[in-house]
Formats: C-alpha cells, sequence, structure tokens
C-alpha cells in the first residue's frame, strides 16, 4: 500500500510540473513515504534525514519532505528534531503535497499540516505506475479493527470503501493499457463492502475481475480471518484470472495471545479456512505474518505458534518480532518480554518455517509452471545470466531462457522446475513457451499505464446509487 501511496505522489508531483532526477544526488526535492508498523522506521527515517543534512546547508533551495504514516504520527516532532525539514504531511492529505512544498518556498518557513480524516481518496490522484505489466488498485482505505498491538487504525483512520464501479473502472482502464496482472489493496480487504452494507462485495468484485478483457492474473491482500467468508473461497476457485495465492496473517498460534492481541479468531479456525482453501484450491500457496515475543508470551504459547505453523505448511512467512509502538494498548501491557528470550524464539520459529518452506518447494520440482517476467527482483540474474518471473501461486522462479531471445519484462513463459530452494524456485532447462505479450512492448518502448483518475474529487462513501436495469435486448430507448 506504501507503494502505491509513492506511486500517487510522483504523479502528483509531475502533474505539478517536476520531474524524477536522473541522480538523487542531484535532486531539488526529496520526498519520503513512511511507515510506522515497525520501531526501526523511525530510526531508518531520522537516520536518513541526518545524512541529508550537509546536502541541505549547502544547498538551501533543496526540499525536503517527510509523508505516510510516521508523519502522521510525529507530526512536528519532525522539524523539531530535524528542523531542515521543509514539509511534513500525514496519511489523510497526500493530495496536498505539491501545495506544501510551493508554500514552504514562497514563506520560506517549513509547513506542517496534518489531516484528522481523509479529504481526497488517494485513488482519485494521478499516479506514475512503476511497471507496465503489474498495477496496484487500492479498493479501500483504513480499518476498523482494534489490534492492540497494530497502529495503523489512528495513523490510516476507519475504513473507507471505494464504490465497486469505481474500482472495477481502474482495473479495466489498466488492462486496457496492456497491463496483465493487478493487486487488490486494502488494510482488510475481505471486509470490503461495510459502508454500503454488501457482505459479498469482495467476492463479487473478484468474479467482476474476472470479465475484464485482457486482464490475466488477479492478486489481493491483506485479508482478515475473521472476514473470511466461503463465499471468497468459492469466487477464487471459480474465477480464471484469480490467482492460487493467499496472504492470511495468524500474528500467533496461542489462543491466550490472539485474544490479548484482540484478534477474532483462534487457531481452530484458522486452519480450517486453510483447510477448505485447499479444498476448493488443491495447489494454492498460503502465506502470513506471525509475531514474536509479544508481551506475556510464554513458552507454551510460543510452542502453540510453533505447532500450528508445522500444521498449516506456508509456502513463506513474514516473521517480526513484537516491537512496542507509543499509543497502541499493547505497549502498556505488563510482562514485556525481554530481548534475547524474542530473539532466541525468533529464531527458532525462522528455523521451522525455512525447513517447511524447502520441502514446499522441493514439492514443486518436475512442475511445469507459467511466469510473467519480471524486472528488478533477481539480484543476481547477470551473474547467472538467469531472468526471473512470478509463477501463478507468487512464487518467485528464476529460469534460464536457454535458446529462447526476446523475452522482456511484461511477456509470459513456462518453464519446468528443477530445483526449488527455500525461497525460491530455479528453472535451468530452458523456456518451453513464450508469450510477447502488449506489456511487454510498452515496457521496452519505456512507455507505463496512464494512472489517469477514475473519478474526481471528495470520496463518496455510503450506499451507491441503484443502477437502472440494463435493457432487453430487444427494447428501445424512450425519446
Amino acid at each position: 500500500m506504501n507503494v502505491h501511496d509513492t506511486e500517487r505522489m510522483a504523479g502528483l508531483l509531475e502533474e505539478a510540473g517536476y520531474r524524477r532526477a536522473a541522480d538523487p544526488e542531484s535532486a531539488d526535492v526529496v520526498v519520503f513515504n513512511t511507515c510506522a508498523v515497525r520501531e526501526n522506521a523511525d530510526n531508518k527515517l531520522y537516520g536518513n534525514l541526518g545524512h541529508l543534512r550537509p546536502r541541505k546547508q549547502a544547498n538551501p533551495d533543496m526540499q525536503i519532505a517527510v509523508g505516510g504514516c510516521l508523519a502522521q504520527k510525529d507530526r512536528d516532532t519532525i522539524t523539531r528534531r530535524a528542523p531542515w525539514v521543509d514539509v511534513v504531511f500525514g496519511t489523510h492529505n497526500v493530495h496536498a503535497l505539491p501545495t506544501l512544498l510551493e508554500r514552504a518556498r514562497h514563506n520560506e518557513t517549513a509547513q506542517v499540516e496534518i489531516a484528522e480524516a481523509l479529504e481526497v481518496f488517494p485513488s482519485t490522484l494521478p499516479a506514475r505506475r512503476e511497471s507496465a505489466y503489474a498495477g496496484w488498485v487500492s479498493i479501500s482505505v483504513g480499518c476498523n479493527n482494534t489490534c492492540t498491538f497494530c497502529i495503523v487504525p489512528s495513523l490510516r483512520g476507519k475504513e473507507r470503501d471505494r464504490r465497486p464501479g469505481d474500482v472495477l473502472a481502474e482495473v479495466q482502464t489498466l488492462a486496457a493499457d496492456g497491463v496483465l496482472e493487478v493487486t487488490l489493496l486494502g488494510q482488510n480487504v475481505n471486509a470490503y463492502g461495510s459502508d454500503f452494507g454488501d457482505r459479498e462485495a469482495f467476492s463479487k468484485l473478484l468474479r467482476a475481475c474476472g470479465g475484464v478483457e485482457g486482464l490475466e492474473r488477479v492478486r489481493f491482500t491483506s485479508p482478515h480471518p475473521r472476514d473470511f467468508t466461503s463465499d471468497v473461497i468459492a469466487a477464487m476457485a471459480e474465477t480464471p484470472n484469480v490467482c492460487p495465492q493467499l496472504h492470511m496473517p495468524l500474528q500467533s498460534g496461542s489462543d491466550d495471545v490472539l485474544r490479548r492481541m484482540r484478534r477474532s479468531y483462534r487457531s481452530e479456525r484458522f486452519l480450517r479456512i486453510l483447510s477448505d482453501v485447499r479444498a476448493s484450491i488443491p495447489d494454492a500457496a498460503i502465506t502470513t505474518d506471525i509475531i514474536v515475543g509479544f508481551p506475556g508470551e510464554t513458552e507454551q504459547d510460543f510452542q502453540a505458534t510453533l505447532d500450528v505453523v508445522a500444521q498449516a505448511r506456508f509456502a513463506s512467512a513474514f516473521t517480526f518480532q513484537y516491537s512496542k509502538r507509543p499509543g497502541t494498548p499493547a505497549a502498556d501491557l505488563p510482562d514485556q518480554l525481554p530481548k534475547q528470550v524474542v530473539q532466541e524464539r525468533y529464531e527458532r520459529l525462522v528455523a521451522l518455517q525455512e525447513e517447511i518452506s524447502w520441502a514446499e518447494n522441493r514439492a514443486q520440482e518436475g512442475r511445469e509452471v507459467e511466469l510473467l517476467v519480471s524486472s528488478g527482483e533477481g539480484r543476481k540474474d547477470d551473474a547467472t545470466r538467469r531472468l526471473t518471473g512470478r509463477a501463478r501461486d507468487g512464487r518467485l522462479v528464476h529460469f534460464a531462457p536457454g535458446e529462447a531471445t526476446g523475452i522482456r519484462p511484461g511477456d509470459l513463459v513456462t518453464v519446468r522446475v528443477d530445483y526449488g530452494a527455500p525461497h525460491h524456485l530455479v528453472a535451468d532447462g530452458g523456456v518451453l513457451t513464450h508469450r510477447r505479450t502488449r506489456a511487454g512492448d510498452a515496457g521496452e518502448a519505456g512507455t507505463r499505464p496512464d494512472g489517469a483518475p477514475t473519478t474526481l474529487g471528495l470520496p463518496a462513501f455510503g450506499r451507491p446509487a441503484e443502477e437502472p436495469a440494463p435493457l432487453s435486448p430487444c427494447a428501445v430507448p424512450a425519446t
């Protein structure tokens, strides 16, 4: 979601006449889009701002702006700690960035503007899309959950849903521009529809994406186990372009810890969801998030997490050591765990998941998979003379092109997997098929999707207006 917000910021700046600097060291404006989920985000921001101080002193006309969740949280603390910062803006007023930069120049003083509620839906803003073949599409912003460890609801606000027609229009626009894959974004995507009273709105949206011409892959992130229902599983299984991939955050396998986290499900319910998904989509790759060292977590609680991980057989997991975030209920809980205890448990969890991921990837050996060729994901591709792509289930595959030539990011190829490593697959037997695509053409030409706004002005929340019934085949409109 932050990556897509950054695309919107870049689009706003380009519309205002700015252009991306070829060399970051020569930039007239530097914008940081920040996260606040973990403490290291704070440290990273202030470290980066410190590195920029000498450049600002040498060139007072250079401007530095800080936006995103950390800006929403710290507000004018940023300009007190780093008085060389020119602009601070929050999560609710991204659209104001060009105006604030101009005002800071004119007034020759820092501008700190933090809105308390959403003013303009980010998806109505222009975007500088980074990829010719894959696009992010926000379906909602904010979150109505009250997880005790999470700072996001206080920084992003209550959930607000876009109208289904607006979402679908953006998806259709991207597909018309040659984009092959979209990822639907929300803090809790499967709660989509709560604003306008349709509990099956998300599954309907998935099915509607299935009818978009030219769209070959649909992904979404992230759902919440509380709201994950059978109609979503059915939509995933029955819509051909919805990928067999699911990111389902576990957070903890201990029911007691889940209760104190205020996560409204228990381990049995979580495992049942996974079982239902695999019954309908046998090849689904399921990933997760897990927090280690939540306040009061006992060895027995941690063992329960290991037990659930062993049963769940995740393809991979994002594992985190609990990070105390000021302002969250968990920050004030007793029994905060010592760092060395959390570190030791974290290492045990990572070792277990690594073993499972490796076994799950070895099970892919010998399979033929379709890859959407990507750019920038294979860090060693130049040295190994391989290319990289994503399989439909989201797995990363490094492949040797063999005799095939002219393969570009955005093209589709099929390969046979030779080897499964813990974090990727390898296919060195050459390309079995290669399909050139419009996305590949666009990438080769250096063009990107237009990213034009799908609506204008303030977000329209609440129940959508009733749409007129379609005309029958023989009906004649009145004149």
